[in-house]
C-alpha cells in the first residue's frame, strides 16, 4: 500500500494554469551581415522600388484583365459559331488584359516612387506621405482630363490610400 497521495489530491500538482505558459528564453541580438545591409541599400533605393512596384502592377493588372475579359460577351452571340465565340473572347481579353497591365503598372509606378521620395523627403514614414503619393497618382492619371479631373482624382485616390493604409494599419 502506498503512502503518497493520490495525484487528484494534491492541490500543488494541478496548479498549472493557461496563463502561466513558459515564456520561451530570450535570444541575443545579431547583428546584420554584410549582403544584408548591401540588400536593404538596394531595396532602400526609390528607382528599385519604384520599377518594382511597376512589374508588380502590370502583374496584377494582367491576371485582373483576364478575370474580368473572360466575362465579355459577343454582341451577336447567337449568329456567331463556337469557334469564332472562341477567337472574339481570346481578343477581348488580351485587350484588356493589356489595357489593365498598362494601367496598373504606370500606378504603382507613380505611387510608389511619390511615395518613396516624399518618405525621403521628410525623414518620417506616416500616413501624409501615403495622402501626398496618393494625391500625385490621382492627379497625374486623370491629367489628361484638364484640371478639374485632376484635382478630383487627386483628392479621390489620396482618400482611397489614406483609406486603404488605416484598414492595413501600416503605420502607429
Amino acid at each position: 500500500m502506498s503512502t503518497n497521495p493520490a495525484p487528484e489530491s494534491n492541490p500543488a500538482s494541478t496548479s498549472s494554469s493557461p496563463s502561466e505558459a513558459p515564456k520561451p528564453p530570450i535570444e541575443p541580438l545579431r547583428l546584420p551581415t554584410p549582403d544584408e545591409i548591401r540588400g536593404q541599400d538596394i531595396w532602400n533605393n526609390c528607382a528599385v522600388r519604384s520599377v518594382f512596384s511597376g512589374v508588380v502592377g502590370g502583374g496584377l493588372g494582367l491576371a485582373l484583365g483576364l478575370f474580368l475579359g473572360s466575362f465579355d460577351t459577343p454582341i451577336m452571340q447567337d449568329t456567331m459559331t463556337g469557334k469564332q465565340q472562341f477567337i472574339y473572347q481570346a481578343k477581348q481579353m488580351g485587350r484588356k488584359s493589356w489595357s489593365n497591365c498598362k494601367t496598373f503598372a504606370v500606378m504603382g509606378l507613380i505611387f510608389s516612387a511619390a511615395e518613396c521620395v516624399v518618405e525621403k523627403a521628410r525623414a518620417k514614414h506616416d500616413t501624409t506621405n501615403t495622402a501626398v503619393a496618393g494625391c500625385v497618382t490621382g492627379g497625374a492619371l486623370s491629367a489628361t482630363g484638364g484640371p478639374k479631373a485632376a484635382c478630383l482624382g487627386c483628392a479621390g485616390f489620396a482618400a482611397f490610400s489614406v483609406l486603404i493604409e488605416k484598414f492595413l494599419d501600416r503605420h502607429d
